[in-house]
């Protein structure tokens, strides 16, 4: 049985250049909507970072905490979700996580039947807000992003629709 290797990017995201793994059995589309995830949020969320993790059952593949002093907030500013993620999960993740905007990136013909689930399994309580959002993007996202140099996402890269 022959393993596979884990291979290592580099990206230039938003000004900053960004290496990313891909670990075996993980695809290049999942690292891509990481780097990708990455580059639209981190001029909001300058502390954001990649598959950190933060003490909870689930480990975010993007995330931003709140600052220490900020008691204020939420624990955290932004979580992002790459690819799969279950209903349950996301469910989970809007109830206890403490997120501000939780963010679910995919890449998928059609999110419609997927809002659907969402809206219908998670209590509009946790959905306040705007708080949980799907990214997702255009069918050819991968040759869009060829050269690995991402300034910003443009709109036309995606849609965004709101849980």
């Amino acid at each position: 049985m022959q393993l596979r290797e884990a291979v290592l990017y580099d990206f230039e995201l938003a000004g900053r250049r960004v290496r990313l793994w891909k670990r075996p059995g993980e695809s290049y589309e999942h690292v891509l909507m990481k780097a990708l995830g990455f580059a639209m949020y981190v001029g909001d969320f300058p502390r954001l970072e990649i598959e950190t993790k933060v003490g909870l059952r689930y480990k975010p593949d993007l995330v931003a905490r709140r600052e220490p002093e900020d008691f204020r907030r939420r624990q955290f500013l932004f979580w992002g979700e790459c690819g799969q993620a279950s209903v349950r999960k996301v469910g989970w993740l809007a109830k206890h996580a403490d997120v501000e905007l939780l963010v679910l990136f995919k890449m998928m013909g059609n999110t419609a039947p997927l809002v659907s689930e969402l809206r219908a399994a998670i209590d509009r309580h946790y959905l306040a807000g705007a708080r949980l959002q799907v990214v997702n993007f255009a069918p050819d996202i991968v040759s869009l992003a060829a050269d690995r140099s991402v300034a910003r996402v443009p709109e036309s890269w995606y849609t965004k629709t709101v849980v």
